[in-house]
């Protein structure tokens, strides 16, 4: 099934003839990023391995997005986009689990609905000195191997997103439905935030996010998240620092299960003629968990990138990661660690078109 609506996907673009162009701009675009890690305590017998990833630097991802003029001003806009698993050519999840909406862009900003990223998540990946790399960075979500990743929720289905732009300000707000019938709060998401930017380098943002869980039969009260995000970013000549923290708290409707948890990140990059050397730091201190027993998990990230053109990179990335108290810890918001630390490199590339 999947399969099929991805070829369909494709023969409707290859299909767009000169006079669809000529009233609309439709761009087939993507991202492919590869890479092969080495890395240590991968298994629970403490053993190494090394793989062939997908998405080092940033998560492969192909897809269309379009627009069409309506005059005044104010455009139609839409954009379809997937995932891709570089290491085994699958989608990755929904064939445009990435993106899937439509709207409008005008002098008063944009409006969209759908599924997309959220305004906390768009506005984050701006104050992380790697970018949201997909290996070794935790700025939206911390190792995988704690009770909770203690992140925030990258995309929303069924949103409504406002963003709007003055001068150096960027703001917006972001819902997800519930869609729930008899109440409104139920299930529903909400970010909001903004950032500016001046001539003097200086760059900071702000953004607080809610999800609100379903009621748990039996229970006054269901799980809400709450997260909220502060940063700062400053360029001076080829020399960039960044710094940013994150507060989580889940309370959550069972006794005994609430969370807390504040992660902080800081790093320094330096360009060098077409070279780019970024080293990076996070820190997760968790909250809530037994005495004596919080991983409190740090990782160190070096990374340096050669850009080969405005397209292709290459990059070679080396982080450590270690946890407090005998906890288990990894590198990877996604892949669970064995042991009380992990090391991993990762050489790849990274191509736009």
């Amino acid at each position: 099934m999947k399969q099929s609506a991805l070829a369909l996907a494709v023969l409707a673009a290859l299909s767009l003839n000169h006079s669809v162009h000529a009233q609309s701009n439709v761009q087939v675009y993507g991202l492919i990023d590869a890479g092969v890690e080495y890395v240590n305590h991968a298994s629970e017998n403490g053993g190494n391995m090394v793989r062939v990833i997908s998405g080092g630097k940033n998560t492969s991802r192909w897809g269309f997005r379009g627009s069409e003029d309506l005059g005044g001003g104010l455009k139609a806009i839409w954009q379809l986009e997937g995932g891709i698993l570089m290491d085994t050519g699958e989608s990755d999840g929904a064939v445009f689990k990435r993106q899937a909406w439509v709207g409008l862009d005008g002098s008063l900003g944009r409006l969209v609905i759908g599924r997309s990223f959220t305004t906390t998540y768009e506005l984050v990946i701006k104050f992380d000195p790697l970018g949201f790399a997909p290996n070794y960075s935790w700025a939206t979500g911390a190792s995988a191997t704690g009770p909770s990743k203690y992140g925030m929720t990258t995309q929303f289905d069924n949103l409504v997103k406002y963003t709007g732009k003055s001068g150096g300000f960027t703001y917006g707000a972001t819902v997800g439905l519930g869609e729930r019938s008899g109440s409104l709060a139920e299930g529903r998401k909400l970010a909001v935030g903004g950032s500016w930017f001046g001539d003097s380098g200086l760059g900071l943002m702000a953004s607080y996010e809610q999800i609100n869980g379903n009621a748990v039969a039996g229970l006054p009260a269901r799980d809400e998240t709450r997260a909220y995000h502060l940063g700062a970013d400053y360029r001076t000549g080829k020399w960039r620092y960044t710094a940013g923290m994150r507060g989580y708290k889940l309370d959550a409707a069972r006794a005994g299960a609430d969370l807390r948890a504040d992660t902080y990140w800081g790093g320094i990059s330096r360009t060098i003629d077409n070279v780019t050397l970024t080293g990076a730091v996070y820190h997760v201190n968790t909250k809530d968990v037994p005495a004596l027993e919080d991983a409190d998990p740090t990782m160190f990230v070096v990374r340096g990138m050669l850009a080969l053109s405005k397209r292709t990179d290459l990059y070679l990335s080396v982080a450590h990661a270690k946890a407090d108290h005998g906890q288990l810890v990894g590198l990877s918001r996604d892949d669970p660690g064995f042991g009380t630390t992990q090391s991993g490199v990762t050489a790849g590339m990274q191509h736009r078109f």
